[in-house]
């Protein structure tokens, strides 16, 4: 009876990490295919049109369901001259942005930068940050890593019917693992 008992229970210790790597396996297992999103298009949800911090249009190059979560970019096609995010803090997400077109005036932590076109800047997560248009029009990517909620939150941020409200807004961002801490970010 005791040697049944030692046999099952080494046989569950040999098989335990065969099982876990089994649940795992859909986590690490990516198609290793790559794909290529055309100038102007998106890779998913075509032309995401954003309501409240600014009415610019996002298109998914790479998601989040690309890279299990790894990372996501989106490219921006900014319209908001004078508009852009409220100070806000990302939780468990670094960001990326590269300015292709424009120029845009940021603010990380206490530090206030005034960027253009093919420059780039990196967001630490943890620490607040926000940024205003400067310029008629711009472009940038924006890139997030790990790629979190963002995509779900860029696609309810377009979902409003109306322009939405700071309770909304409030809720929203703290659904995405954001908060907002102050106020959008003005131009000195």
């Amino acid at each position: 009876m005791k040697r049944n008992l030692f046999i099952s229970t080494l046989f569950a210790a040999a098989v335990t990490p065969l099982v876990s790597f089994a649940k795992n396996k859909k986590i690490t297992e990516r198609n290793n295919k790559g794909f290529v999103v055309k100038a102007g298009e998106a890779r998913i949800h075509e032309h995401i049109q954003l309501k409240g911090v600014n009415s610019n249009i996002l298109d998914i190059k790479i998601s989040g369901k690309d890279t299990d979560g790894g990372f996501a970019m989106f490219e921006q096609t900014s319209l908001s001259q004078g508009r852009g995010t409220p100070l806000h803090v990302h939780f468990s997400q670094d960001e990326v942005f590269y300015v292709i077109e424009g120029e845009y005036y940021f603010q990380v932590g206490e530090d206030k930068f005034h960027i253009h076109a093919g420059d780039s800047i990196f967001l630490p997560m943890k620490v607040p940050h926000a940024w205003t248009q400067i310029s008629a029009k711009g472009k940038m990517t924006v890139t997030f890593q790990p790629a979190g909620k963002m995509e779900d939150f860029f696609l309810a941020l377009s979902a409003f019917s109306h322009e939405p409200t700071k309770e909304e807004m409030a809720k929203l961002f703290a659904d995405s693992e954001m908060k907002i801490v102050g106020p959008i970010l003005k131009i000195d």
